[in-house]
């Protein structure tokens, strides 16, 4: 299954430009590396420009997801779709769309932890659903967004629901760099699944952002890595039978002992 991972930069506040944006390079990649799935980043609409959310957010995911499912269906394409502002009921989310080849969305998820660094709490609610698996091309996924790799138990969660590759899309400041690779070779490892990230680069309101977008196979192997500071594409074919076959060699599943712990 080859993945496409979108390294962009982001024109902050700009929901036009980064559309557009991110038209061009679909079309590119789609024409050029012929991928089964792309990814973008977290946000990726506007950037953290929070305090202009409430003019800038999607309303009820739009027009966001008629964007990407038209994508999707223009160049027979599943889509990760970042994340984005997205004011729904009383409050604005961090939203993360799932489309499938069609353009039907097969997933949607609310950002559940915010990210006190970057004063996320002040403008956004957290989502307050579990994460859950979702499958295209018959294979089973995940996803989470960001600040969310510190907490393991959501990784751990995905992987009980037989996941075999988790997404984390990003905007993760190039100061805590080392913790984005780290924790994600060790959500790898511990769950015995594909990690493949999508993580912006440049900088906003003093905060630079560090790149360094990854795939890493179940045994916790980077098998690509991005720059920290250009923008890039990332392509790799994923090879998912490994999945099964690390997870029968070290059977760490079937080993637990969940009511001890």
């Amino acid at each position: 299954m080859k993945h496409a991972v979108y390294q962009m930069d982001i024109v902050a506040g700009d929901p036009k430009k980064n559309r557009e944006n991110v038209r061009q390079w679909i079309k590119q990649t789609a024409e050029a590396a012929q991928p089964d799935v792309i990814v973008l980043p977290e946000m990726w609409t506007t950037g953290y420009t929070l305090s202009e959310l409430k003019e800038l957010a999607d309303v009820d995911a739009e027009p966001t997801t008629s964007f990407l499912s038209d994508m999707a269906i223009t160049y027979h394409v599943n889509i990760i779709g970042g994340s984005f502002a997205n004011y729904k009921g009383e409050g604005i989310y961090n939203t993360s769309i799932v489309v499938d080849r069609q353009g039907v969305v097969v997933n949607e998820y609310d950002k559940i932890h915010l990210v006190p660094m970057l004063d996320e709490p002040r403008y956004l609610t957290g989502g307050q659903e579990k994460v859950t698996t979702f499958e295209l091309d018959g294979v089973k996924m995940g996803l989470i967004i960001c600040y969310d790799l510190r907490f393991p138990e959501l990784a751990r969660s995905l992987a009980l629901q037989d996941a075999q590759i988790m997404y984390v899309v990003a905007e993760w400041p190039a100061v805590r760099i080392e913790h984005w690779k780290t924790l994600q070779v060790a959500r790898a490892i511990e769950n015995q699944m594909y990690v493949v990230s999508s993580n912006r680069i440049g900088s906003y309101n003093g905060v630079d952002f560090g790149g360094s977008s990854m795939i890493i196979d179940p045994t916790g192997n980077p098998l690509r890595t991005g720059s920290e500071t250009k923008e890039e594409t990332i392509v790799e074919s994923l090879a998912l039978d490994t999945v099964s076959e690390i997870r029968k060699a070290v059977p760490i599943f079937s080993n637990r002992v969940p009511h001890l712990y």
